[in-house]
């Protein structure tokens, strides 16, 4: 269980091919603190330690990435060199200051623009129809592993919807979302209420 809160920017150092894809990245953490089996967010995917090693600050760990994963995720982001958002699993007396997040991805988005609103970026981002029925104007969403808040949401005729989000300086500087731009593909996860009323509204119908 994660919260959509960023600890760092990862890099994925090495990509190996074993059967699944066995990555390296490094990240500011401290290794002491990252148990072998444990769930870190990777630009919002769920994975699992199965190494671990380095300095505090500097630090590496090791994943195994499922063919799955891989196709239902943004196609460039297991390339060697690709920057990833990092949070480590939720801790019993943590703070949640984002909203529940599971680390499962839903769909892959298209950023549609972005670009200057005052002193944040504003992204529009394409959802696709099977993804739009759970996405509402201030209700919440998981960007590449990001907690955010939707501004808005425009419903399109083929039942797709563009929606809106504001990223403050900070959020862009901490996170990769700072480097989207036009075209670009983006891991997106749904709020899990918003999950949970769309089946009980099929249940009552």
């Amino acid at each position: 269980m994660f919260t959509g809160i960023v600890t760092g920017i990862g890099t994925i150092t090495k990509a190996e091919e074993r059967g699944d894809l066995r990555l390296t990245i490094s990240a500011p953490l401290d290794p002491a603190a990252i148990d072998i089996g444990a769930s870190i967010a990777c630009s919002g995917v769920c994975l699992t330690v199965v190494e671990r090693g380095g300095t505090a600050g500097d630090a590496w760990f090791a994943v195994d990435v499922s063919a799955e994963t891989v196709r239902c995720t943004m196609a460039d982001m297991w390339a060697e060199g690709a920057k990833l958002n990092i949070e480590p699993s939720l801790r019993v007396g943590d703070e949640i200051g984002g909203h529940i997040v599971t680390g499962h991805v839903d769909a892959v988005g298209t950023v549609v623009s972005a670009g200057p609103e005052g002193g944040s970026t504003r992204l529009d981002i394409r959802a696709s129809k099977e993804m739009a029925p759970f996405i509402a104007a201030k209700g919440s969403i998981t960007v590449n592993g990001v907690s955010l808040t939707v501004n808005a949401v425009a419903d399109e005729a083929d039942g797709t919807c563009v929606f809106t989000l504001n990223i403050i300086p900070h959020t862009g500087e901490v996170t990769t979302l700072g480097l989207l731009k036009s075209g670009s593909e983006v891991n997106l996860e749904i709020d899990v209420l918003a999950r949970y009323l769309k089946r009980m509204q099929s249940l009552a119908g």
